[in-house]
């Protein structure tokens, strides 16, 4: 399977991209957007989110913090900050509160700018952009046996998106120990969704060349708040913080960040059963001949066509059954062929399956 990684991962792009590159967007390239097409979407496959985790308390909440916008929130979320580390037995000076993962991304890009950066790919596009709009000379890189020796900074998405793919425990602090002159930014947003040992922020915090990202968007499935931060030792969360912007994560946001992380226990997700069913969903696609799937350890799959467009797919399914996945055409290293679904309920996985049997006969 997937013969193009095969014979890529024999290789390493070693040529930095030139320094005034262009930098180049992919806010129009994500998923979840449904504002693309006249036919209301009744099932969305296409952002990483499960969407059955019950919100109703925090909706109950939300509703009682109406007014509080009317004010300012806190110019520096301290509050939500101190909470999160004593939730997880570190600092509140090792946690630094983000609008989302991506505000976080683009504030590492932007203290450390001018670097040479590598990405580990195919991943998430924010990086390549972030690190392009802070000028940063940028290289993908598909394996992490031998970095280049010039590599300022390393950017790993794990578990990885859009493949699912989870690098084990022990390579990552090997790696980390291996070069302790490169700075990793790992970003773990998915970190709620596998099974697999990851770094922990106290880990993170005890090491002078990792920073974590983290995201309660994806863990609570509120993409619409955006919610996320990042730990590491204090040194690197302080030069961080002097490049944020006042007042960048909104009070109901803040509110909602308090309740969640709180009231934890009440929100929990069945993650073997959502493991399962990614499983089930995989070998379905596979008996049908439909599509390639790539090993994966998430609640979502990267899955390549046998024949046909990913982009003519998606079209299909959200025109003529009001289905919504991801083209993943244009992750760097994918062609016009991958696609990426978020499992949802057994009931709408087989209507999915179905939709895709049924576009498979047509072409």
């Amino acid at each position: 399977m997937f013969p193009f990684f095969i014979k890529v991962n024999q290789y390493l792009f070693y040529n930095f991209a030139a320094s005034n590159q262009p930098y180049i967007t992919m806010l129009n390239g994500h998923g979840d957007d449904s504002y693309r097409y006249d036919r209301k979407i009744t099932l969305n496959f296409s952002s990483n989110v499960y969407h059955h985790t019950s919100l109703a308390p925090l909706f109950r909440h939300l509703e009682n913090c109406w007014e509080q916008v009317r004010s300012y929130p806190e110019p520096s979320p301290h509050a939500v900050e101190s909470q999160l580390a004593q939730a997880m037995g570190i600092s509140a000076e090792s946690v630094c509160l983000t609008s989302g993962a991506t505000e976080a991304i683009y504030l590492i890009a932007q203290t450390f700018s001018g670097r040479r950066s590598c990405i580990l790919s195919p991943t998430f596009s924010e990086y390549a952009d972030a690190c392009r709009l802070h000028g940063h000379q940028v290289r993908s890189i598909y394996t992490t046996d031998h970095l280049p020796e010039d590599a300022d900074i390393v950017w790993i998405c794990n578990p990885n998106n859009p493949t699912g793919a989870v690098l084990p425990h022990d390579e990552m602090k090997r790696l980390a120990a291996r070069h302790p002159d490169v700075l990793f930014v790992i970003d773990q947003s998915y970190e709620d969704f596998t099974t697999r040992m990851l770094f922990s922020p106290h880990e993170a915090g005890a090491l002078s060349n990792v920073i974590l990202l983290h995201s309660l968007t994806k863990r609570f499935g509120i993409p619409g708040l955006r919610v996320g931060y990042l730990t590491a030792r204090q040194e690197w969360t302080a030069r961080i913080r002097q490049n944020k912007m006042p007042w960048s994560v909104n009070t109901l946001a803040l509110e909602a960040a308090l309740f969640l992380t709180e009231h934890e226990k009440d929100f929990r997700i069945d993650l073997q059963a959502l493991l399962e069913e990614r499983a089930r969903v995989a070998g379905q696609l596979e008996a049908l001949r439909i599509a390639e799937v790539w090993p994966g350890e998430t609640h979502f799959l990267l899955a390549r066509l046998r024949m046909g467009k990913a982009s003519a797919l998606k079209d299909y399914l959200a025109e003529t059954h009001g289905m919504l996945i991801r083209d993943a055409g244009n992750f760097e290293g994918l062609d016009e062929r991958y696609f990426r679904i978020a499992v949802q309920s057994p009931e709408e996985d087989d209507r999915l399956l179905a939709a895709i049997g049924e576009w498979m006969f047509s072409i």
